[in-house]
């Protein structure tokens, strides 16, 4: 399944303006290629295509979903490039012709050029959320971040009531290190939908860890530290909140608090070193020999310093 939709005007799938040249019994029959694509009955697809075929031989829309699902058999590649980009120049205004090159290129991993192909396709329809979708999977695996986060938010944009695309803007500024911007729509989108009562407790407490690390990775510690003082009754995972609070702690050289939180810790969980190695470096007279990890973006001033701080990461610290 390559996230092909029945045509809709509303949730920008399949057929379009081309679509609508057909007669009513043959746009009926569209759809059902679309069906039969998608309920992987790829020969059905293929008959019913031919019979639209029959009447417009040069229809575009209808020559490519034929090629989509020829496809999807043994040995009917090179037949579907050729028919994909034989309905393609029938008509190269139609988002469904370049969505469906753009899909068989994905097919065989050549995600560049199925970018490309995506992004014709949105010029002809910009506000397809099937294929901003199917280009923002592309983006963040071929890791184009700016792209990504670009696509996005045009999704965040274009279906403002869902929850999730807003969250998903957020990541995606996250991941291009626009920290802030990141919070802000983590916080706008809290604000938007705090009568939403769908939303559970432990949701509303990961996103409140989640502009915590924010804060953290962009090396506003004291800020961080007192969020998380802020939001420590509503977040629900105590085990994690002590982890990052003295996580924090242990940035700021707050060696006093920071030790009450790893003890406390090793406490509860004494055979995981990395907790027993954390609450080694709030001891100063230790710190010739371990010392606390440095912050977020120090830099690498002694190699040992790095290798804890690598440590204390991969063993969830």
């Amino acid at each position: 399944r390559f996230g092909l939709l029945p045509p809709s005007s509303s949730q920008g799938g399949v057929g379009g303006t081309a679509m609508q040249n057909l007669g009513t019994k043959d746009q009926a029959t569209f759809r059902s290629i679309v069906r039969f694509y998608e309920t992987k009955q790829y020969k059905k697809g293929i008959k019913a295509a031919d019979t639209i075929l029959k009447k417009n031989p040069d229809h575009g829309e209808t020559l490519c979903m034929k090629g989509l699902a020829l496809s999807c058999l043994p040995d009917k590649k090179e037949e579907a490039y050729e028919l994909v980009k034989k309905g393609l120049t029938k008509d190269l205004k139609s988002h469904v012709c370049w969505h469906v090159l753009g899909l068989l290129h994905r097919q065989d991993r050549n995600y560049t050029d199925s970018m490309k192909c995506y992004t014709r396709a949105l010029a002809n329809d910009p506000t397809n959320l099937q294929i901003l979708r199917d280009l923002a999977v592309l983006q963040i695996h071929s890791r184009d971040l700016p792209g990504f986060a670009e696509t996005r938010r045009k999704l965040a944009v274009q279906k403002s009531n869902n929850r999730q695309n807003w969250m998903g803007y957020a990541i995606a500024e996250h991941m291009n290190k626009n920290y802030e911007m990141a919070k802000a729509i983590l916080e706008s989108a809290e604000q938007t939908f705090k009568d939403d009562t769908t939303i559970t407790a432990y949701e509303a407490s990961e996103v409140a860890m989640y502009k915590i690390m924010l804060l953290e990775e962009s090396g506003q510690l004291s800020q961080a530290l007192a969020l998380m003082n802020l939001e420590e009754k509503r977040i629900t995972d105590k085990f994690g909140l002590l982890e990052v609070k003295g996580r924090l702690l242990l940035y700021l050289r707050r060696f006093e608090e920071a030790r009450a939180v790893w003890k406390k810790l090793v406490g509860i969980n004494p055979e995981q070193h990395a907790h027993v190695l954390c609450l080694l470096a709030c001891e100063e007279r230790f710190h010739g020999f371990w010392p606390p990890p440095p912050p977020p973006g120090f830099g690498d001033r002694q190699a040992n310093e790095v290798s804890f701080h690598r440590s204390l990461h991969e063993n969830g610290c």
